[in-house]
């Protein structure tokens, strides 16, 4: 018994290393996705790779477990799990509280609640409900955000065993569980279907229903596709066809994480659930003995970093977000500030792997009260080592002290940005349709701006328009031209911040802004406003801060709107994310190509003046949104 238990470890184990290059994959795009310029789309799509490795890899275990002895040792593989999750996942916690209590309280806010729910696995609930979207990248981004999906995975751990011993008692063929596992598969991907908003992505992205068919395909796998069945040797005509699905699996992998964005509607019907099974398509060709795509996994590198890939999950957003905040101006030299984030995240996750992870897994957790007796021994065996202690309490205490402290709610001082972004937001909604009215009168009085300073010279300002003019340093003809001159304003959260200060000098902007907008999402919204005929002769464009931007697609932003009409675009002013200086390129690049882009370069205007902005250094306050109008009104109208 004990031979056939030996060989059963040791042929599981053969594609583990395998699977350490598929989590390398994974956790690479997650990084990618955050740090570089030319960010990947999908970077966000590790997370149902890790999926479906879990489910696979567990189920697999504890079938053997179960064929091996007849019984499946729950207890045991609750210690395993515990021992092999829990330790970093409870240092990262409290160690990330600790920092945000003495040195970044913008992120105080809820801390109590992030902790308990993380500590016990429903973090991805209450995400639903209290937190940011995973794509809001302004909005106080929360260096805990990303541990949802091992709540997720904690949840999968704690019923997936008791589950499993039921669905054996019951039904006793491996196929009848499979295809009652692939009906769940089936109507958790309808859910994601059927519950998606695109105005709040929240429930579907981080609920455990709409997200448990990536862990159920590996399940399912596990049932049909056992690794100790699998034989290892395979006629030559069906190792190439095992080889070729891999490699053609692995190649649209890459392909869809260039491609398939988290925020358009395909995504969630349909987009990620064909990720998935294409994940699940080549955790089934690594796991085969006789395939090569093991092989082609298999490398130091990836197996150094498919062993850590648990610590760099763990770490990234902490260490991206506390040194951003720091290092404000990461446009500089976005390349070496995202090499550097690379190499702490590397360096900690070695660290947590070699000094916490390894040690707890296979530590005796019945010593421990042996042990700190130990520790306070004057002759104890521990040395210096013991004092080690003394700042993990230190980190323990100001963590638990800084979520007894944390209030539930911003005050309003902190939280003017979100409020004055929200009032706007409401306000232009509601003004739109009574401004799209307006827009072909004032088309009619609109003066070319050659022929306005003849055409205004004789119009006295009104009281009003004198406090205007003054506001914005503006002459009298731009401020008349502007008045009567029908825009369309399309942009993200910076479009929404400037919107009432636009309307004070164009009353006739129909704005079409959206926070966390990306320059990709525009050619549908532009053919949406042509269709209902709220695309003016003039079109006013800030996109930009959310992300980098391709010349492919400011090309079809501006094909989009037509050789005919007038497009102004503004430069981003985003020193705090690595894609400005990319970005502002491609804007003025196009400038070049096309005869009707006209350029209004806030980034140059704003670039050393920080006192425009909030806190963020990205939104401009009262006074950059009075700084911003002038400049938009002074290219605009000349």
């Amino acid at each position: 018994m004990q031979q056939q238990s030996g060989s059963k470890r040791l042929k599981h184990s053969r594609y583990i290393s395998g699977f350490d290059g598929i989590r390398t994959i994974a956790v690479i795009g997650v990084i990618v996705y955050h740090l570089l310029p030319y960010s990947l789309k999908g970077g966000y799509l590790g997370v149902p790779i890790f999926f479906v490795v879990s489910g696979y890899l567990i189920t697999d275990l504890l079938l053997q477990e179960y064929e091996q002895n007849g019984s499946i040792d729950i207890w045991a593989f609750y210690g395993r799990r515990m021992k092999r999750l829990y330790p970093a996942l409870v240092t990262m916690v409290l160690t990330t509280a600790a920092y945000i209590t003495l040195f970044q309280r913008s992120l105080f806010v809820n801390l109590k609640s992030i902790i308990w729910t993380n500590l016990l696995y429903v973090y991805n609930w209450w995400e639903i409900g209290h937190g940011q979207s995973y794509f809001d990248r302004f909005n106080g981004e929360s260096p805990f955000t990303h541990l949802w999906s091992l709540s997720i995975e904690g949840q999968f751990y704690l019923f997936w065993p008791l589950i499993l011993i039921a669905l054996l008692y019951v039904f006793h063929q491996r196929k009848t569980i499979f295809y009652l596992v692939i009906g769940v598969v089936v109507l958790s991907a309808i859910a994601m279907a059927v519950l998606y908003d695109p105005a709040n992505t929240n429930r579907v992205y981080y609920g455990t229903d709409t997200r448990m068919f990536a862990i159920l395909l590996g399940v399912g796998l596990a049932f049909m596709w056992p690794a100790t069945k699998l034989k290892t040797e395979l006629p030559d005509q069906a190792r190439r066809a095992l080889n070729i699905t891999g490699a053609v699996s692995l190649i649209l992998i890459v392909i869809l994480f260039f491609k398939l964005s988290g925020e358009t509607s395909f995504t969630y019907r349909g987009g990620m659930f064909i990720f998935t099974l294409l994940s699940t398509v080549l955790v089934a060709t690594v796991a085969h003995p006789a395939g090569v795509m093991n092989q082609v996994l298999t490398n130091r590198l990836f197996d150094w970093v498919g062993k850590r890939s648990y610590g760099i999950y763990l770490y990234q957003f902490p260490i991206m977000i506390f040194y951003e905040a720091r290092v404000t101006n990461i446009a500089a030299h976005p390349v070496l500030n995202a090499l550097i984030e690379t190499i702490l995240i590397l360096v900690v996750s070695d660290l947590s792997y070699r000094y916490l992870e390894s040690p707890t897994r296979h530590y005796h957790y019945h010593e421990l009260p042996q042990l700190v007796k130990n520790c306070f021994s004057r002759q104890s065996q521990y040395g210096w080592k013991r004092w080690v202690a003394i700042p993990a309490v230190m980190v323990t205490l100001i963590a638990l002290y800084g979520a007894a402290a944390a209030p539930n709610h911003l005050p309003a001082k902190d939280n003017a940005l979100q409020n004055h972004i929200q009032r706007n937001q409401k306000t232009v909604t509601k003004d739109n349709e009574a401004v799209l009215s307006k827009q072909k009168t004032a088309q009619k009085k609109a003066a070319k701006p050659k022929t306005a300073a003849s055409k205004y010279a004789k119009v006295k300002l009104t009281s009003k328009q004198r406090s205007v003019a003054k506001d914005y340093d503006l002459t009298k003809t731009q401020l008349l031209t502007a008045k009567n001159m029908p825009v369309t304003a399309i942009g993200d959260s910076v479009m929404v911040d400037v919107s009432t200060d636009l309307r004070q000098v164009f009353p006739n902007t129909y704005v079409m802004a959206k926070v966390g907008r990306q320059v990709w999402q525009a050619p549908s919204e532009i053919h949406g406003l042509e269709a209902k005929g709220a695309l003016s002769q003039n079109v006013l464009i800030n996109l930009g801060t959310n992300g980098p931007m391709t010349t492919q697609q400011i090309n079809d932003v501006i094909h989009a709107i037509g050789p005919k009409r007038h497009i102004f675009w503004v430069t981003t002013h985003v020193p705090t994310r690595n894609w400005e200086t990319q970005t502002n390129t491609t804007i003025h690049e196009a400038s070049k190509r096309f005869s009707n882009v006209t350029v209004i370069d806030w980034h140059g205007l704003s670039a050393d003046h920080k006192s425009w902005f909030y806190n963020d250094n990205v939104h401009p306050n009262p006074t950059g949104n009075r700084y911003f109008t002038a400049l938009v009104a002074k290219h605009m109208t000349d």
